[in-house]
């Protein structure tokens, strides 16, 4: 799979965001290789620094990828009273990993990721992402989140999911079944957060994947944060809480500044996990109604 031409690599992918696409210019190739789930690039660009892409589609940028990261991670373990345990679904670069045990209450993570080949290029080439894997808080297994849930009940208090987009064998970590799953993983009052995608490309689907979070979650929301190299500039999660009484816009956990310098957070606060929740008129209207 040839990604580059004229020494640019455009994100085009009809299915999910057609008539349009992202471009950077590439200094070089780094990687390329077909493992058994998907085609891997890394390639150093421009103006973004390393950028990893999955059949096709930006997964992270060394110049933005701190937004998503912190934001899928703290948003929800500030929610939760005391996030002692947490799954992690995906997330093979180890950004993820690295915000989460950030949390002074997190004492221990779990994360199931399918395909080994993108954590070791990730330890090669994107060493500042997957220094998450060599904390002693983290348990790394190669395998499916699916079967690995269904083998672990009552046991996590946050599960976050970070997906590639739906599309291909990720579909699946979008649909109501996979929200049953988490909620038989989740102890009473657990919390999950998920990749949720755009409201400007997709909000249909958004709103399905709320729905599906909600036949088994007492509470559900859809926050959105800034990423320049995801589509349309900016990416959402679809968060669901066990706890009837969740305020999402309030987190549970507040961190003073000089906690959050310490932590080394670049985009979470207390103030931008409030704002993460005020959304559009026209989006609040058709997600919420």
């Amino acid at each position: 799979m040839d990604l580059i031409s004229n020494g640019w690599f455009s994100e085009v992918q009809n299915e999910l965001w057609p008539g349009q696409s992202f471009s950077l210019k590439v200094k070089k190739v780094l990687h390329k290789e077909d493992s058994k789930f998907q085609n891997i690039q890394i390639v150093e660009t421009e103006n973004y620094g390393m950028c990893l892409i999955l059949d096709g589609i930006i997964q992270c940028t060394l110049r933005d990828e701190f937004s998503y990261q912190e934001m899928i991670s703290f948003l929800p373990l500030c929610l939760h009273p005391n996030p002692k345990k947490v799954l992690i679904v995906g997330g093979g670069d180890g950004g993820v990993a690295r915000e989460v045990v950030k949390h002074p209450q997190v004492e221990e993570v779990h994360q199931v990721e399918i395909d080994d080949r993108v954590v070791e290029l990730s330890k090669q080439y994107l060493p500042s992402m997957a220094c998450g894997f060599e904390n002693p808080k983290l348990k790394l297994t190669i395998g499916d989140g699916f079967e690995y849930m269904k083998n672990h009940s009552n046991e996590f208090d946050v599960i976050i999911t970070d997906s590639s987009d739906p599309v291909g064998p990720a579909v699946s970590l979008f649909q109501e079944s996979y929200y049953e799953l988490m909620k038989n993983a989740l102890k009473d009052g657990g919390i999950v957060c998920s990749q949720g995608g755009s409201f400007w490309l997709d909000i249909e689907h958004i709103k399905k994947t709320m729905d599906g979070c909600g036949q088994h979650f007492a509470k559900v929301a859809y926050a959105v944060t800034s990423v320049p190299s995801y589509p349309c500039g900016h990416i959402g999660f679809v968060i669901g809480s066990l706890n009837k009484n969740q305020v999402f816009k309030t987190p549970t956990k507040k961190f003073e500044n000089s906690e959050i310098d310490s932590l080394n957070l670049k985009y979470y606060s207390s103030e931008v996990h409030a704002s993460a929740f005020a959304l559009p008129r026209w989006v609040e209207k058709h997600l919420y109604k």
